[in-house]
């Protein structure tokens, strides 16, 4: 049994109900690849806070905290989240914070969603457009997703920098489905999850350029 299951039980935390293995977020359960990371206090509770090591330049690689000896393939995963830019967060910037799941033992394949909190509430549609983003590492980047097939890999969804927000993933297969908030329905449905439904891996607390990011209240359920 892995270390880490307990007893499911409701566990009320900012109006939102977390069931499922509760995940300690402490330096000893998780392992930074190619991020830093810290224990903070921060709206009266403890969370990490993660940044991009400014020395990986590209977008969409493998920028994420590893929680250690957890193996995930299908299940839900939930988590709060709270976004900011950071000071030297260059234009194009907006937040990015997430999830990256079914990670390989080398970090050189997995599966991502992740937000753009700026863009929920921006003035023009096509950025409202694109608040939510599904990524595959490392063959089908949003660039990619987005020349091939316009759309299909983001959604729109109401957000907004420097506030909790609710993520809760359900993976099943080929098909991972974003809720956001408790909402009744997801904001964002992928059916064709590239990797495959075969694949398994552990999770990661993605964040990208200029995202100044806070994690708490990791709960993983696996079916």
């Amino acid at each position: 049994m892995h270390k880490y299951l307990i007893l499911l039980f409701p566990l009320f935390i900012s109006s939102c109900i977390l069931y499922g293995q509760q995940i300690p977020l402490t330096k000893m359960n998780l392992t930074a690849v190619q991020v830093f990371m810290k224990t903070v206090d921060i709206d009266g509770r403890k969370a990490i806070r993660v940044t991009k090591d400014p020395a990986v330049t590209k977008d969409d690689e493998a920028t994420f905290v590893r929680i250690n000896d957890l193996s995930f393939r299908d299940g839900t995963i939930e988590v709060n989240v709270l976004s900011r830019l950071l000071p030297d967060a260059p234009a194009h910037a907006r937040g990015f914070i997430g999830v990256a799941f079914r990670v390989s033992e080398k970090n050189e394949r997995f599966e991502c969603i992740y937000i753009r909190p700026t863009n929920g509430r921006a003035e023009q549609q096509l950025r409202r457009n694109r608040s939510v983003q599904y990524f595959s590492y490392p063959d089908f980047k949003y660039d990619r997703l987005r020349k091939e097939s316009a759309g299909e890999y983001e959604s729109y969804a109401d957000m907004g920098l420097n506030e909790w927000i609710h993520l809760r993933i359900e993976v099943k297969g080929t098909r991972a489905k974003l809720f956001i908030n408790n909402q009744t329905y997801p904001s964002l449905i992928v059916n064709d999850l590239k990797l495959g439904e075969n694949t398994s891996g552990a999770i990661g607390l993605f964040v990208d350029i200029g995202t100044e990011g806070f994690f708490t209240d990791l709960a993983i359920k696996n079916q």
